[in-house]
């Protein structure tokens, strides 16, 4: 079977949404669509210089009335975890609609993204409006010389920052990157580990444009990682530990399910930044080999 064709970083981006049956499509065509562009166009009016709560309150608005629409049935748990902040907030990576789960959480936040999706149509302008990270993940020395000091802003004005330590909504077997292990470090700020599953399921972005109502998400909050381990422990040893948790948790019994990454469905992304877990070795090992194959062949 001949995997699927990936897109590249530089592709132009076109985002559509296709709502699954009758009854989804007619919502939306009456009330989802103006409702989203309405309230980016809200964005586009906000002032240049937000303050944290200007932010905080219009992006908490923006995802109780998107997610209400969607009829999505959040379980938030752990709450019980979260201090006053800043933290580095680290959460599993299923979708595009992880965002709006978590701008649930009671902190004010801004989410670090991949330069491309500030390129995106109507979306890109409002997230540079909103004062969220671009980083460059295929340029990794850029890219962490970005997020470190993008992050030593943010966090010292009292705002945690989002780092999605997969850096990929491919599935549950992408390994988690250092960096944000690294640059909590530097900062001198906790980690906040989140679990999410479910969201890859309410729009399928970008591997179709299925959008779903109804759908079942659960978001829970892990013990943060102190500051103080994070000085003086090995970052390695927190990477793995903390990694396994989150998975863990999205895998806990009554869960919904997470999405898993499957090569023939899913295809490669040979010009993305990408490593799997290796607590999944036979994936692993089966993209080890794929992408030796293809630097031989585009050598």
């Amino acid at each position: 079977m001949t995997a699927p064709s990936t897109p590249h970083p530089d592709d132009p981006v076109e985002l559509n949404f296709v709502p699954e049956g009758h009854t989804a499509r007619l919502k939306f065509g009456l009330l989802g669509r103006a409702l989203i562009w309405n309230a980016l166009r809200q964005a586009g009016r906000l002032p240049p210089d937000l303050s944290v709560q200007q932010r905080f309150r219009f992006q908490h608005r923006f995802s109780r009335r998107v997610l209400g629409h969607l009829g999505v049935q959040l379980e938030v748990r752990g709450l019980e975890n979260i201090g006053e902040g800043p933290y580095l907030i680290a959460p599993l990576h299923e979708g595009i609609a992880d965002v709006l789960c978590l701008l649930r959480l009671p902190l004010p936040m801004r989410f670090v993204a991949r330069r491309e999706i500030f390129g995106w149509p109507e979306v890109g302008p409002i997230i540079t409006r909103l004062g969220h990270l671009s980083i460059n993940p295929e340029h990794p020395l850029g890219g962490f010389r970005d997020l470190w000091r993008g992050a030593a802003t943010i966090l010292g004005g009292g705002e945690s920052l989002v780092v999605f330590p997969q850096g990929t909504v491919l599935g549950l077997q992408t390994d988690f990157q250092r960096g944000v292990f690294e640059v909590a470090r530097r900062v001198g700020v906790p980690i906040l580990p989140v679990a999410l599953s479910g969201t890859h399921r309410i729009w399928e972005h970008p591997f179709a444009p299925t959008l779903r109502y109804g759908q079942r998400v659960a978001l829970t909050v892990l013990p943060p990682v102190c500051a103080e381990e994070l000085q003086t422990g090995n970052l390695e040893t927190i990477r793995v530990r903390t990694r396994r948790a989150i998975k863990a948790a999205a895998l806990a019994p009554g869960s919904p399910p997470v999405r898993f990454f499957l090569p023939d469905r899913d295809g490669y992304w040979d010009g993305f930044r990408l490593v799997i877990d290796p607590d999944y070795p036979d994936l692993a090992r089966r993209m080890e080999r794929h992408r030796a194959a293809f630097l031989r062949k585009t050598a």
